[in-house]
């Protein structure tokens, strides 16, 4: 039976089955109705206990993760720090001091390190604000440098900052020399260390900066200038028996004199030994030896008489000779001339005072002055070691102190040998 033109069929069992267009639309939303129904069943909203998601699910972030950190990573933010280096990169001849310097601007340097040739690195301090940072002593001439500096800005981003530079290569060099033997030697308690400069030195502030004195109980040591060339070191009261006392040199990096530099760094080390202080009494022409705490030693002498009489105060020892040449004409002694030799000379001026052998002062010795300004002790005329003045000689050390009162003679000068115990310390 046909019922109008909408086409169809009727089944094997009676049933009528619709065909055409109208049809094949139902067949096709019907399938799609299905496939809905199973992914809606498979999907992670479902009850089921499965838990998993549909290949090509959006990730928990609502992109897949690769496409998340690209959208969601914005552009680094540069640090608001501004590091600055003094000398630029690549600066040569650069002075070894006050030339260094980093600096940090609208931030704070966190670590800055300045290497040599060999990686050392040189000693150095942060500002306490944080904003600048300076060596703690002189550069080495003649050598490459390199900086790295690290600072933060407020928001707490890094920056760093590399830098190199060359220190001058100086053209003239000069060792500063100084009284001081070899080999630890052993000095006595009024030893005091004399510095010796080649050229006139135009900062002596850096100079003696450059040169310290380490003591090993402590003692603390300064220096005083005598003209521009000379540098004596000593401490406020003498040595106490047994220190070890170093001296540091370190002038490699101080300009001595425009266009002349230090050289010779290196450390020098010496031993005080015993105590042994001798007091002589001119106008009783007597000498008192106080040696370590024993009981004193008295010793009739003789000294420099009105006409050349001894210097008055604190002298040293500073050298020993078994024999003595003495020339009048080296001197600016008054009377006849002379030129002899003299045993056991113990020296304690520049300008020609000793404490020797004196065959005259047999007679002498504890009665009146007669020398030419020298302490005299009896002896014979090549030097008997078994005098008083041969004991004397053999018991003596450099660094002994000698002090003479009561002597119609002048002070003497603190740079007149190693006189500086003379001078009071306050002035020092």
């Amino acid at each position: 039976m046909r019922i109008g033109s909408t086409g169809g069929r009727a089944t094997g069992d009676g049933s009528w089955q619709r065909t055409g267009r109208a049809g094949r639309r139902a067949a096709a939303a019907l399938l799609l109705g299905g496939a809905l129904l199973l992914t809606a069943a498979c999907g992670p909203d479902s009850g089921g206990s499965g838990g998993g998601k549909a290949a090509g699910a959006p990730s928990a972030g609502g992109q897949n993760a690769p496409a998340a950190a690209a959208a969601n990573s914005p552009t680094a933010k540069p640090s608001a720090a501004v590091v600055d280096v003094e000398p630029k990169d690549g600066t040569q001849n650069v002075a070894p001091n006050g030339a260094l310097k980093v600096t940090v601007a609208s931030g704070k340097l966190t670590t800055v390190a300045v290497t040599g040739p060999n990686g050392k690195t040189v000693d150095g301090a942060l500002a306490a604000d944080g904003l600048s940072w300076a060596p703690s002593a002189g550069l080495a001439v003649g050598t490459a440098y390199q900086v790295s500096a690290k600072a933060v800005d407020a928001d707490g981003v890094p920056t760093t900052t590399t830098s190199a530079f060359t220190t001058l290569t100086p053209g003239k060099t000069d060792r500063p020399k100084d009284n001081l033997a070899d080999n630890n030697p052993t000095y006595g308690v009024g030893m005091i260390i004399s510095i010796e400069f080649p050229v006139a030195v135009k900062d002596t502030a850096a100079a003696e900066k450059a040169i310290t004195v380490e003591a090993s109980d402590g003692t603390q040591v300064k220096g005083h200038w005598f003209g521009y060339n000379r540098l004596d070191l000593r401490p406020e009261s003498y040595w106490k028996p047994g220190t070890k006392v170093t001296v540091h040199y370190r002038t490699s990096n101080v300009e001595l004199a425009p266009g002349v530099y230090g050289t010779g760094d290196r450390d020098e080390s010496f031993t005080i030994g015993r105590s042994k202080i001798s007091t002589v009494d001119a106008a009783k022409h007597l000498m008192t030896v106080q040696k370590d705490g024993a009981a004193p030693q008295t010793i009739k002498v003789t000294a420099g008489s009105d006409v050349n009489p001894s210097w008055n105060g604190t002298m040293v020892i500073f050298q020993k000779e078994r024999m003595v040449h003495m020339d009048s004409k080296t001197t600016t002694i008054k009377g006849d001339p002379y030129d002899v030799y003299e045993p056991h000379g113990m020296k304690i001026t520049d300008t020609g005072s000793y404490v020797h052998g004196n065959p005259a002062a047999v007679e002498a010795a504890g009665n009146s002055n007669i020398s030419h300004g020298c302490i005299g002790l009896p002896d014979t005329d090549q030097g008997d070691d078994s005098s008083v003045a041969g004991k004397f000689f053999a018991d003596a050390m450099v660094g002994d102190v000698v002090i003479v009162k009561n002597s119609v003679g002048q002070q003497v000068q603190p740079d007149n040998g190693l006189s500086g115990w003379s001078l009071d310390w306050s002035k020092w």
